[in-house]
């Protein structure tokens, strides 16, 4: 067990040190995003940033951006684009778009649509700000389910790793929301020393993630509610090997959340059209992994929960159980940590294959 801790720690530090980024003074930006200025490559919006920003980069492409509240909704569909702010309590990027909500005649975003920052490229870096979606999700969750102004579908992403996105970095970012803030649908991506708050399937995808050193917080909610929320939930593809893993991160939670109400989480099938119908796929069989992390008392006893889906009929619902799915933890630590039948752990020799180098594989950011 000690030598399994010891490998994950130096691994961890080694590849921190591949990728150490300069500060704001020794880095050369080829942009520059500022309402206040008016100048050469210095830009009113990072929309507008992103448009002069060449189709096609094969070396980073840095865009700094000032101060401010900027409330935009983007696509960074470029290859190798790097967005640094002044830091998380200064720069924020933020929209209130929501699943149910309507954009045009007969047509609404959907939890993919939401995003008020969607990823389609590969290579890119956010470091140094805030990304949140603002839509009101605690106002509406203090409504009767039968108040006719109660609206539907809340999922509100902040950030979405879609299709084409790779090898992406997250550093010292904080990303917002409540229920999917940060949907990772395709692609690696590393989030090292950031933070992600939420309270309903706030970290959740099929993509391979990895976090370090990060604090995954919950937030309170308008109702009481058993389950308060749920941490992960993952739809990672069998033949994948990795899926949500956190390394030496914190769990923690706001006045207000109770304990022992706070699953790390539960397995998503999303309903997927197949050959023979639309139906939960039963090849989503998701993966959440946490190790040496610390847990605060509002995670459950039982560590993990259920989640239904539609059924090869299209119409009923059956449950997909943790039991069915690919969760464990290894040396948990904290008020919210426990060993029992319920919460399977990782053997020291099984924990040796969860390392930033192998959970990356070729990509080591530098």
């Amino acid at each position: 067990m000690v030598r399994a801790a010891a490998v994950l720690a130096i691994c961890v530090l080694v590849l921190g040190c591949l990728y150490r980024p300069g500060t704001v003074r020794d880095i050369h930006y080829q942009a520059r995003v500022d309402k206040t200025i008016s100048a050469a490559n210095v830009y009113p919006s990072i929309q507008a940033a992103l448009d002069a920003a060449p189709a096609a980069a094969t070396e980073p492409y840095r865009i700094l951006v000032a101060s401010g509240d900027y409330y935009e909704k983007l696509v960074i569909n470029k290859p190798n684009i790097h967005i640094v702010g002044a830091g998380p309590a200064s720069t924020r990027l933020y929209f209130d778009a929501y699943a149910g909500q309507s954009y045009a005649q007969g047509k609404t975003w959907g939890t993919s649509g939401s995003a008020t920052l969607t990823v389609r490229a590969p290579g890119v870096l956010l470091q140094q700000l805030t990304i949140e979606n603002t839509f009101d999700f605690l106002a509406n969750d203090a409504l009767a389910v039968d108040d006719p102004a109660r609206i539907q579908h809340t999922q509100a992403v902040a950030l979405l790793l879609d299709t084409g996105s790779d090898r992406f970095i997250g550093r010292q970012l904080h990303l917002l929301g409540y229920q999917d803030t940060l949907y990772i649908n395709a692609g690696r991506s590393w989030f090292d020393r950031s933070l992600v708050a939420g309270n309903v399937d706030y970290i959740f995808g099929r993509g391979n993630a990895l976090f370090t050193h990060s604090e995954i917080r919950t937030l309170g909610r308008n109702k009481t509610s058993f389950p308060h929320g749920y941490i992960t939930a993952p739809s990672t593809q069998i033949s994948d090997h990795y899926g949500l893993t956190f390394i030496h991160c914190k769990l923690t939670r706001v006045a207000g959340v109770p304990d022992n109400s706070v699953p790390l989480g539960r397995p998503w099938h999303p309903t997927t059209q197949f050959a023979d119908g639309r139906y939960a796929d039963p090849n989503a069989i998701g993966k959440s992994v946490f190790i040496n992390t610390w847990m605060d008392a509002h995670i459950t006893r039982d560590g993990w929960y259920s989640m239904s889906g539609t059924a090869k009929d299209g119409i009923s619902k059956v449950q997909f159980t943790p039991e069915d799915s690919r969760f464990f933890e290894y040396q948990s630590a904290g008020p919210g940590a426990q060993v029992n039948s319920k919460r399977r752990q990782l053997s020291a020799r099984e924990a040796e294959d969860y390392t930033p180098e192998k959970i990356l594989g070729e990509w080591y950011p530098q």
